[in-house]
């Protein structure tokens, strides 16, 4: 997978430790929009379905999942009010994706049920698998990422795409079993550009379907 890090974090597990370096799962490294301005397909890296459980209990909630996150991790998000409800709408279900792919690399989310629900196609796959790679090398996360920069384009009624920088120079590992947090220096690859497209779902709900990331992106820069 080579999407979002959404953190530059190292781990004692080789595996996660590259594609952690290479940026995290869901569209690939250095991958451009197209002229029509359409975010290129994503490359998954592996197939995954979402679990159905988490699907369905979303669905029988009637409602929003609940996203909570551990207190030693914080996201913040600025930019969260344009004057247009229907980006602000955007921006908000784009904060709750993030929030809830925390949640489930945390624990405060096994189910996953916000993943399920913020997510879809091609990025659904690749989150699901990114937050299983964590649970493989039994690491957490931990301290606090900041996303600035945000805008959205609309467009059609229903498609937007939500462009923004994630700021992870103060977020990090964490293992699990001896809680020691794996601190990296601070660098360029700290800040990453996403290039994300949303489509919005039956329920009003806007989906992220793809996305597309670059570590060490120039725009980004402090």
């Amino acid at each position: 997978m080579t999407r979002r890090s959404r953190r530059l974090f190292t781990t004692a597990t080789a595996g996660v430790t590259a594609a952690l370096l290479l940026g995290g799962c869901g569209g690939g490294d250095g991958d451009k929009s197209d002229s029509n301005g359409k975010i290129a397909g994503a490359d998954t890296g592996a197939s995954t379905s979402a679990s159905p459980s988490a699907s369905a209990t979303a669905a029988e909630s009637g409602g929003r999942p609940k996203i909570t996150l551990p207190s030693d991790m914080t996201l913040t998000f600025e930019g969260g009010q344009t004057g247009d409800p229907v980006k602000d709408a955007v921006l908000a279900d784009g904060a709750e994706r993030a929030r809830a792919e925390d949640a489930a690399i945390t624990g405060t989310d096994p189910k996953g049920e916000g993943l399920a629900y913020y997510n879809t196609g091609k990025a659904l796959e690749a989150t699901l698998s990114w937050v299983a790679q964590f649970k493989k090398a039994d690491v957490t996360i931990t301290g606090v990422v900041r996303y600035y920069d945000r805008k959205v384009t609309l467009r059609s009624k229903t498609s937007a795409v939500l462009t923004f920088c994630g700021d992870e120079s103060k977020g990090f590992s964490k293992n699990k079993k001896t809680h020691k947090i794996n601190k990296t220096p601070v660098s360029k690859d700290s800040y990453v550009s996403y290039n994300t497209r949303l489509d919005k779902n039956s329920d009003g709900v806007w989906q992220t379907s793809q996305i597309i990331s670059i570590r060490g992106a120039a725009q980004c820069q402090p």
